[in-house]
């Protein structure tokens, strides 16, 4: 009995902080359309901040409390709102969930930064550890009483706020109709703004009573995904009712500690699976809830892509390993493998640019599937001992087959889900992998055969050696992935020119239109996420090999996450979007901080302001993923446009190629740094399309286009352009006039003005 109450309070008070972490998520996603994946990472920076205050500074409990609560927490969700989630409007889904990712990956980076990962930091419980009493033989402490009735009077709280107050039912008219909401004399904008700071308190709130009770140790990835577990409790209530979700809170919190205290102690994976509870039940809850009906195109995102021919493809291909190859040469050894890595991550991104790039299809846990390839590829596919051991062909094969097939089974029963749903459902199994499978290291025995899945935690995984290609050399490691990607690249395109790709196209574009027409979505998506799955195995594969022995964390949701969001920021309809994500989070942002960090080390007098640099490259990341709002199609798509309009242009061009040229003549010489030629080379790349501009504004432009940047002579204001209200005050400016003049001439000539017509606007309607 003793055992029974202790976990029934134990679950209960788990149970009720999932409860508020979840209430918070429901709030904002029914008044603004978007689901905060970074709803995590604001309860990890509340709970720290709390430390800050509280420990760090040694102020009193209530003031620590009253500055964490009653200002950060407001005002984070205010700036997250005012700055970033109402530039979302008419975007795909994918780019309001790789903002929020964004935002996610850049808390746990600022973190790191203000507070460094090696120094121990621990919360005690309210009221101190000791401040506890018995109830029926268990143990209680006040801090778990404070809990449960936060939960319990937050959830009555939402609750009428939601049903009994006007403001409660404008909340939830925000992300339905916030035109007729306007109409109605409300603001759609101050409330979805007191939403979200009302969201991003509860999260702090969760943030700081979770903490001592999971142990109490500050730890920015753990402390995020922990709180990420509400979503299961989230979807209970299926983001709309406050009183399901904390139903489904309590029952998420009660089945983590029966499970701990009921089953057998002999079975092993009880912790994994007591851990992975809450991502099992949010999968489940996922394919057992009715799903909206299939949607048309009635809103037309910004996203904007071009598929280039299969024989642009070919080109380019070639191109990229002429480029590799010369690259090469400047490298010195412990580099190679370096970028080895980061053309291995691009064959893993090349998978979403075919699944969500092309097919509008979710997966935030792509990496998940490379760790699946590489255990069986390293259970079922090396040959040799010792320092000759090599991957076979065979382990590269049945590796990438087993991937594609398990995708098929994880898309299987998530075919009914969309959007946000597939993408949770897709999270949910990528840390469930992580959880239950990776952190299986002991020895099974099924059948009389004893076996282990991730063997000592560690999985090494030898060079591919077929016939006399082995890849063991780094360099033709290196130009052998590089090939891999360029093949995978040309067959992905190719397949978007085909009648299968244009199915992948209208299915994305509207499902029920393609449904209409005939087309079997069923079989659709599941080859789709097949194929992708496959790709992802092999680059999976290939990024073990490179990295030589891989452990769980490097197959961590996170890494999926970063991935999927450098993709995204790149332009993730591109192949060219897939390398440049790729190769960012496996080579750039790495390479940059360790940059930063050897100089620090070389120049003791600057080293404030190099590690300074260094912070900064590892938030960059995220400060670049926010962007993506204002430029959904991706940076790849700004370049592509900048140099069409080069093409009449060939001086600049041929400029702006003897300039790398010549750089990396310097560089190969040793006159120039590798680091030098590689920020030449990147400025002018990027430089080239306004520079263009500059000298040459009739080519890249057009004439009109040209003249019209030029600027409108003051003269032809009135006579062959019409009055607007920015040229009235150019032609004060260039008058030298007061602002007032043309308001006074306004009244002379058409009388006072109403409320509801200003001066300007009177002489632009005359």
């Amino acid at each position: 009995m003793d055992t029974f109450v202790t976990f029934t309070i134990l679950g209960l008070v788990l149970g009720s902080v999932y409860a508020i972490a979840a209430s918070g998520l429901v709030l904002t996603y029914n008044t603004s359309g978007i689901f905060n994946f970074a709803h995590g990472a604001q309860a990890m920076l509340g709970a720290f901040l709390y430390w800050q205050f509280r420990y760090g500074w040694g102020m009193p409990t209530p003031l620590a409390l009253l500055l964490t609560i009653g200002v950060a927490g407001p005002l984070m969700g205010l700036l997250l709102y005012a700055l970033i989630m109402r530039g979302l409007r008419d975007t795909a889904e994918v780019t309001k969930i790789v903002v929020t990712v964004s935002i996610l990956l850049g808390g746990v980076s600022l973190s790191h930064w203000f507070w460094h990962p090696e120094d121990p930091r621990t919360v005690q419980m309210f009221f101190g550890d000791d401040t506890r009493f018995s109830f029926f033989g268990a143990t209680v402490h006040m801090h778990e009483i404070i809990c449960l009735v936060a939960a319990v009077l937050i959830a009555v709280g939402l609750r009428f706020l939601f049903t009994r107050t006007r403001l409660g039912v404008s909340m939830r008219g925000v992300v339905d109709d916030p035109d007729l909401l306007r109409l109605n004399g409300h603001n759609p904008e101050r409330i979805a703004a007191f939403s979200w700071a009302l969201g991003s308190t509860l999260a702090v709130v969760a943030g700081i009573l979770i903490t001592p009770i999971s142990g109490g140790t500050l730890e920015a990835n753990l402390l995020t995904l922990l709180v990420i577990d509400a979503f299961a409790a989230a979807m209970f209530g299926r983001l709309r009712s406050i009183p399901r979700t904390f139903v489904g809170a309590i029952f998420l919190g009660l089945a983590g500690t029966y499970v701990l205290g009921y089953f057998p102690s002999e079975w092993t994976w009880t912790s994994n699976l007591r851990v992975s509870l809450p991502m099992i039940a949010l999968f489940v809850v996922l394919i057992v809830l009715p799903q909206d009906r299939l949607r048309g195109a009635a809103v037309r995102t910004r996203e904007r892509y071009t598929v280039p021919t299969v024989r642009k493809a070919v080109a380019w291909g070639a191109a990229l390993l002429v480029i590799v190859y010369m690259v090469r040469l400047l490298m010195v050894e412990s580099a190679i493998t370096t970028l080895t890595l980061g053309m291995s991550f691009a064959i893993i991104a090349l998978s979403l640019t075919l699944l969500t790039g092309y097919a509008g299809e979710m997966n935030l846990a792509v990496v998940s599937f490379g760790a699946i390839s590489t255990i069986v590829a390293y259970h079922f596919g090396t040959s040799g001992s010792g320092l000759a051991t090599r991957l076979t062909l065979w382990g590269l094969i049945i590796g990438t087959l087993v991937a594609a097939v398990i995708g098929g089974l994880v898309a299987l029963p998530a075919l009914r889900l969309r959007g946000l749903y597939l993408a949770l459902a897709t999270m949910a199994f990528g840390v469930f992998l992580s959880n239950m499978v990776l952190r299986d290291t002991t020895e099974h025995e099924l059948f009389g055969v004893k076996f282990s899945l991730f063997t000592g935690g560690s999985l090494s995984i030898p060079p591919l050696k077929v016939g006399p290609l082995d890849l063991s050399n780094q360099t033709t490691f290196l130009m052998t992935v590089t090939a891999i990607f360029a093949v995978l690249a040309i067959g992905v395109i190719a397949l978007r020119n085909s009648g299968y790709g244009r199915r992948l196209a209208a299915m994305k574009d509207s499902p029920a239109a393609a449904a209409m027409l005939g087309q079997n979505l069923v079989k659709l998506k599941l080859s789709v996420f097949m194929l992708s799955a496959g790709i992802a195995g092999l680059g999976g594969i290939l990024m073990s090999s490179a990295i030589g022995a891989v452990s769980n964390e490097n197959f961590s949701i996170m890494i999926s996450l970063t991935i999927l969001m450098l993709t995204v920021v790149a332009g993730i309809g591109y192949v060219t979007g897939a390398l440049f994500g790729g190769l960012m989070a496996g080579v750039g942002f790495a390479v940059i901080m360790v940059s930063f960090n050897n100089l620090g080390a070389a120049q003791p007098e600057l080293e404030g302001l190099w590690t300074f640099m260094g912070h900064l490259a590892a938030v960059s990341p995220a400060l670049i993923g926010l962007g993506v709002g204002k430029n959904p199609s991706g940076v790849v798509h700004d370049v592509l446009e900048g140099y069409r309009h080069l093409r009449n242009a060939k001086p600049v061009l041929i400029g702006g190629a003897a300039v790398v040229g010549v750089s990396y003549v310097l560089s190969l010489t040793g006159v120039l740094g590798n680091w030098w030629f590689a920020t030449i080379t990147i400025v002018t790349v990027f430089m080239l399309p306004v520079v263009g501009q500059m000298f040459m504004p009739e080519a890249v432009l057009g004439k009109e286009a040209a003249e019209a940047a030029k600027g409108t002579p003051p003269e032809e204001i009135g006579v062959d352009l019409p009055y607007t209200e920015d040229r009235l005050a150019e032609l004060d400016r260039e008058l030298g006039l007061p602002a007032d003049v043309t308001e006074h001439t306004a009244v002379a000539q058409f009388g006072e003005p109403s409320s509801a017509v200003k001066p300007k606007e009177a002489i632009v309607h005359a």
